[in-house]
């Protein structure tokens, strides 16, 4: 289900903050525009305990009207903890195959990082559902172009860099998603409860990726 969800809507919100005093008002609004995949990061130790929380409290995450996720996780401990925790789907910043195989075994999507083609193709060959293209900033949507004219079966989500202006372009490309952080949740704006501009903002990369 969340590997469909990933599919269909086309995007994946990075929530990467220091605090998540305000994850709930901070997912309410993203679900509100539209954002049906959340990705809390593993940067911040509290992520597995805010994912638990939300998954308990808010049914959209149950029935399937969203997923919830964690990234950032580089290897098999962290994997087994946020897995523990409920994740919904897993996402690495590096090609681990040892995480892919963890994953794999608990039977929960991961897109599993990767930069290079030999690396793409490796994540894909060990069981990874989803290929992280990161960082995407330096490679370009010609990059994801490229890379799918030998391997056209490999389903590719770039990440780093993807705002309204260039999301388009990726997916044009052949990514089947596009993973965005810093323009969904900018950290000045969820410690002031800007919820407006967020829920603004929002809908605009939810309309680029539609």
């Amino acid at each position: 289900m969340p590997l469909e969800l990933i599919q269909k809507s086309r995007l994946v919100a990075i929530i990467r903050l220091e605090r998540l005093d305000h994850a709930q008002e901070l997912v309410h609004v993203l679900l509100e525009a539209g954002v049906r995949c959340l990705e809390f990061t593993l940067t911040n130790p509290d992520a597995p305990r805010w994912i638990h929380r939300l998954l308990t409290e808010d049914k959209r995450f149950e029935n399937g009207d969203a997923c919830i996720g964690v990234g950032s996780v580089r290897n098999v401990d962290e994997a087994r903890l946020v897995l523990d925790a409920g994740a919904q789907f897993v996402v690495t910043p590096i090609t681990s195959v040892k995480v892919i195989e963890v994953c794999v075994e608990r039977k929960v999507p991961i897109a599993s990082g990767a930069f290079t083609p030999t690396e793409i193709a490796t994540a894909w060959d060990a069981g990874a559902n989803i290929v992280k293209v990161f960082p995407a900033r330096v490679l370009g949507p010609g990059y994801i172009r490229d890379v799918l004219a030998p391997l056209p079966y490999i389903q590719l989500m770039p990440t780093g860099g993807i705002d309204t202006t260039n999301a388009g372009d990726y997916l044009s490309a052949g990514a089947i998603a596009v993973g965005v952080g810093g323009q969904l949740c900018p950290v000045k704006l969820v410690e002031n409860k800007d919820w407006d501009t967020i829920l603004h903002s929002a809908k605009r990369i939810v309309d680029a990726c539609a």
